[in-house]
């Protein structure tokens, strides 16, 4: 008798965050709702910073402690559309070589691909706006 693989670690397989305010001042409610995310154990965390004008080093520690967690889990964070500013931080602090950052074509990425995502039997949705 063979055994049967174990069920995949995670329940959800993506979740989307369209995150507009990414600072030291709003990453405890930042903070409180990745780690609500990462309750559900979603294979596929997508963050979308499109709507982002403000990036700094705290939220970046958050983005690497997101991503320590979802891998633990066999999970994946990928961050999406972050404006020119932002990539260029992200670029300095070393981040785009630690998880995938994409440009969808319609926010002026051009031909960038865009990893595949698992396919989305269900999946969330969550706003993250920081309340200074």
């Amino acid at each position: 008798m063979t055994e049967s693989p174990a069920p995949p670690s995670w329940t959800l397989p993506l979740v989307e965050v369209c995150i507009s305010e990414f600072d030291r001042a709003g990453l405890p409610e930042t903070g409180t709702v990745f780690d609500r995310l990462l309750a559900l154990r979603p294979a596929h965390v997508v963050v979308d910073l499109s709507r982002c004008r403000h990036i700094d080093a705290a939220a970046i520690g958050l983005l690497l402690d997101v991503h320590r967690r979802l891998v633990r889990a066999d999970g994946v964070l990928t961050v999406r559309n972050p404006n020119p500013r932002i990539r260029r931080i992200l670029h300095t602090a070393r981040l785009d070589q630690v998880l995938p950052i994409v440009i969808d074509a319609e926010a002026g990425g051009g031909d960038e691909p865009v990893p595949a995502a698992p396919s989305p039997i269900a999946h969330g949705r969550a706003s993250v706006t920081a309340r200074h």
